[in-house]
C-alpha cells in the first residue's frame, strides 16, 4: 500500500453516499471505528482498472452499484447501527447462501467477513472459522492479503425496484500474506449473486447474497507456507494492520 494519508482528510468519494456528508455535516455525531471516515483512494484505483463495465451516470447498475458500496462502508466503519443510512433499520436482515439471516445489529457485532464467510462445516474443515475471528482479526487477515484493495462491481442487473436482482464481481491481487500463506501476485476473484429488496426510499430491507467461498480461499491457500518459502519472517501483518483503517475492501 502507499504510504500513510492523513487521516483528517475529507473523504469525497463517488462511489459511495453520505460518505463525505457525514465527515463534514455530521462529523460531531458519526462514530467511526477508526476515529474518521474511511479514504477509498486505493481500492477505487484497482476498481477503475480492473472493472469490466462502465454504467451510465444514474442508471439502475450504478446505483445498485454504489448502494451496496455504501452499506457496505457504513456495516464496516460505522460503530452505532442508527447511523447506517442505507437500510430499514427495522426491518433489514442479511441472508448469505441461504442460511438465516442477520439482523442490522448481528451484522455489526460479527463484522462483515465474520457474517459473509460463516458455513455449516464442521470447525477442522473450515478455511474460515468465524466463532474463533473478531472483527478486527477478520478483516486484519484480508486487508494483508489484499494492501491495495479488494474491489467489488456490479455485471448486470435482471430485476428492479422493489426487488433488485444483480450478478457481481469481486477482485484483488493476492500481494501479502493471508493466515500464514505466502502472496501469489495473481489476481483472485469470484461472482456471485445478490438480491436486494428495498422500500420506497431505496433502503435495503432485506440482502440476500449467493456466491461460492471456495473460488476465494482456493487462490488465498494456494501459496506456500511462508515458513516453506522464501519470505522473510519479517514481512507480516504489522504495517497492514497499522494503515489499513485508511482504505475499504470494495
Amino acid at each position: 500500500m502507499a504510504g500513510e494519508k492523513e487521516t483528517t482528510k475529507v473523504a469525497i468519494d463517488k462511489y459511495r453516499r453520505f460518505l463525505h456528508e457525514d465527515h463534514v455535516a455530521a462529523a460531531e455525531t458519526i462514530e467511526w471505528k477508526h476515529g474518521s471516515p474511511p479514504i477509498y483512494d486505493s481500492v477505487n484505483n484497482v476498481f477503475e482498472q480492473g472493472r469490466t463495465k462502465v454504467w451510465p451516470k444514474g442508471s439502475l447498475e450504478e446505483t445498485t452499484q454504489n448502494s451496496i458500496k455504501t452499506w457496505e462502508m457504513e456495516i464496516k466503519y460505522k460503530t452505532c447501527v442508527n447511523d447506517i443510512r442505507t437500510i430499514n433499520l427495522e426491518k433489514f436482515k442479511l441472508f448469505v447462501n441461504g442460511r438465516e439471516g442477520l439482523s442490522a445489529e448481528e451484522t455489526l457485532k460479527v463484522g462483515c467477513y465474520n457474517a459473509l464467510l460463516k458455513n455449516s462445516m464442521p470447525n477442522e474443515f473450515k478455511y474460515h472459522k468465524e466463532d474463533e475471528e473478531t472483527f478486527e482479526s477478520s478483516h486484519n487477515a484480508f486487508w494483508s492479503a489484499f494492501p491495495r484493495g479488494f474491489a467489488w462491481e456490479v455485471i448486470n442487473v435482471y430485476t428492479g425496484p422493489p426487488v433488485v436482482t444483480y450478478k457481481f464481481r469481486h477482485w484483488g491481487f493476492f500481494e501479502g500474506p493471508f493466515k500464514g500463506h505466502a502472496p501469489t501476485g495473481e489476481m483472485i476473484q469470484f461472482y456471485g449473486i445478490g438480491i436486494m429488496k428495498v422500500d420506497k426510499y431505496l433502503r435495503m430491507e432485506e440482502l440476500e447474497l449467493y456466491y461460492d467461498p471456495a473460488e476465494l480461499f482456493g487462490g488465498l491457500l494456494k501459496g506456500p507456507k511462508i515458513s516453506e518459502s522464501n519470505i522473510e519472517q519479517g514481512q507480516d501483518d504489522n504495517t497492514t494492520t497499522q494503515q489499513c483503517p485508511l482504505f475499504n475492501h470494495s
